[in-house]
């Protein structure tokens, strides 16, 4: 296989060199990734500057520019070969319930929604992964994606991928196939003063997983419950935001007004 690595947390995070240490087994690894931290990103696209791609090694890449773009530039011309797979991560820090809305590891991950196999954005899940710097400490969850991968990969439909937390524990108790949970509302800003006197904000931290009933020993759980019980979280995400539930009663309602 051809495999495309990206990330949001910079060409040289120790997340992606673990993925790409631990994936080079299964065939030829390519990271192309930003050149610094772009966290937060979505899947925002760079439209107001040109890119440039530096390689900085053979077959590692790094680019001025968002996530989204790394995977973009690789699948439509920086490359004179097509890729079979593309892997997002391993990012530093859950992306869990709402976070998809905001990751750049989901966001170059569904860059790659086209493709034959279904793209995997991969986030290790701790509270102290952000101060990780060395690859060691990512080697078990990147481990755990090879054999994913090594496995054969899930069938999903067009447009979709699979957003999969790893939670830092010393023993994985397994995996579970899980939905996307919600978080409550985000925390508060926080406001300062600059040195130059001027009013400055921080972004609020995320809030908390809601509350949920406790279900049946078969029912399908959250994401948020499988991490907080040492289950890998699987989570199948789509492109289309569509609430087909409601489609057709807001047309009918919409119909009546006409």
């Amino acid at each position: 296989m051809n495999i495309l690595i990206a990330n949001d947390d910079g060409v040289f995070a120790p997340g992606i060199q673990a993925l790409a240490q631990a994936l080079r087994p299964l065939g030829r690894v390519v990271v192309v990734a930003p050149e610094s931290e772009r966290s937060g990103f979505s899947s925002a696209l760079t439209l107001d500057r040109p890119l440039r791609p530096v390689q900085i090694v053979p077959d590692m890449w790094a680019v001025n520019g968002t996530p989204a773009d790394c995977v973009y530039l690789s699948m439509n011309g920086l490359f004179d070969f097509e890729f079979d797979l593309v892997v997002s991560g391993i990012n530093s820090g859950a992306n869990l319930g709402d976070d998809v809305l905001y990751s750049g590891t989901v966001g170059a991950a569904f860059e790659g929604r086209l493709m034959k196999q279904p793209a995997i954005a991969v986030s290790l899940a701790g509270p102290n992964v952000r101060a990780y710097e060395s690859p060691e400490h990512y080697a078990a969850a990147a481990q755990w994606v090879h054999g994913f991968i090594a496995k054969g990969l899930p069938v999903l439909p067009a447009r979709h991928i699979l957003n999969i937390n790893i939670p830092d524990v010393p023993a994985l108790q397994g995996e579970k196939i899980t939905y996307q949970g919600r978080r409550s509302q985000s925390k508060p800003i926080t406001s300062h003063v600059d040195p130059r006197g001027r009013q400055v904000y921080w972004i609020g931290l995320s809030g908390e997983a809601v509350a949920e009933p406790k279900k049946g020993a078969t029912a399908i759980e959250s994401d948020f419950f499988a991490v907080a019980n040492g289950f890998v979280s699987i989570t199948p995400i789509q492109m289309d935001a569509t609430n087909y539930g409601i489609l057709n009663n807001l047309h009918a309602q919409f119909s009546k007004k006409a």
